[in-house]
């Protein structure tokens, strides 16, 4: 091996011990690159009706404040006093799995294993795991601040951050970058805007099907589903757990038609609502998904798997232009 190319090769290597310690700090500014997107869209069609950029970012600010405001009128007293049902009904509900495991006699060993799991060593330990949470909490809380400020000045001068980065890049790949940055933010910002609206009619849905059955905390478990609509694959099917268990309590009866409900909005959303709104974006394949959130996940928590998807849509379309296109379809 020559002299070059260790250089190279020790260069490489310490450049991505560098991105491994500044993983989070890599984390908070592509969040606030995908904030800044998201805003940058509403900020582009006010621009087209005359308002400049300044204008159109403090008019789209005012009505996400106004708009919160409302939300939060409306919903979060009623939502404040579903979570208390939710915790006076909690006792109920395991009271009737351990029924149904005891009435199984294959299932009677984990029923008497329960007790066990909730002893007093065992339950000791998790007021410490508790004040680890609530520092934890505080620390997310301070990134999305930072996050939510780098993205209120991105949105404020997209271009200058845009030639910054064409500026750190040979120029013989400039035009490439240029290619690169505007189709990424042509793909990101239709994946926004698809998947926010895919959400807010699967949460309407779900709220007024769950309301129309009768079924306790509707809107907090319409809420959680219209949530982890982002997390496709296996949000929607861990958001579904909440409602099933829900109805458990009340009747067999309305659990299945709960989870018919849920079944017909999941296939709803993932076969004809997602499709239609996502298609003239990137085309993400439920494996790469998938993949991308268990990696991320395991490697930064719940933040990795909320910012996997934006990430892949990212790289699906660098990969597209640079590597298949400039690379793989000139190999000879």
């Amino acid at each position: 091996m020559s002299a070059r190319n260790l250089l190279a090769a020790l260069t490489l290597v310490v450049l991505c011990l560098l991105v491994w310690e500044l993983r989070w700090v890599l984390l908070v500014l592509f969040g606030a690159v995908v904030l800044a997107v998201a805003l940058d869209v509403p900020i582009r069609k006010l621009m087209q009706l005359g308002l400049p950029r300044h204008l159109s970012l403090l008019v789209v600010l005012a009505l996400l404040i106004l708009g919160g405001a409302l939300v939060i009128q409306l919903l979060v007293p009623e939502l404040l006093t579903q979570l208390q049902q939710l915790t006076s009904l909690l006792p109920s509900l395991v009271e009737k799995l351990r029924s149904i495991i005891a009435s199984q006699p294959r299932l009677s060993e984990l029923e008497q294993s329960i007790p066990e799991q909730f002893s007093w060593e065992r339950i000791q330990p998790v007021g410490f795991q508790l004040l680890g949470v609530a520092g934890g909490a505080a620390n997310g809380l301070i990134q999305l601040l930072l996050m939510s400020l780098l993205a209120v000045l991105m949105a404020l001068d997209p271009g200058s951050h845009r030639r910054m980065v064409i500026a750190a890049t040979p120029r013989p790949a400039r035009p490439m970058m240029k290619r690169v940055l505007d189709q990424c933010r042509a793909a990101l910002g239709g994946w926004l805007a698809g998947m926010t609206l895919s959400a807010t009619a699967v949460f309407l849905l779900t709220w007024l099907g769950l309301v129309l059955l009768k079924a306790p905390l509707a809107l907090l478990s319409a809420l959680i589903c219209g949530l982890l609509t982002f997390v496709p694959t296996n949000g929607p099917t861990a958001a579904t757990l909440l409602p099933l268990g829900l109805a458990l309590l009340i009747s067999p009866t309305l659990t299945l038609q709960v989870l018919i409900l849920r079944l017909v909005l999941q296939n709803l959303e993932a076969f004809l609502l997602t499709p239609l709104l996502l298609r003239r974006t990137v085309n993400l394949l439920p494996t790469v998904a998938l993949m991308a959130q268990l990696s991320l996940g395991a490697l930064l928590g719940l933040p990795g798997v909320l910012l996997a998807l934006p990430l892949v849509v990212v790289l699906q379309v660098g990969m597209e232009l640079v590597v298949v296109r400039q690379i793989m379809d000139r190999w000879s």
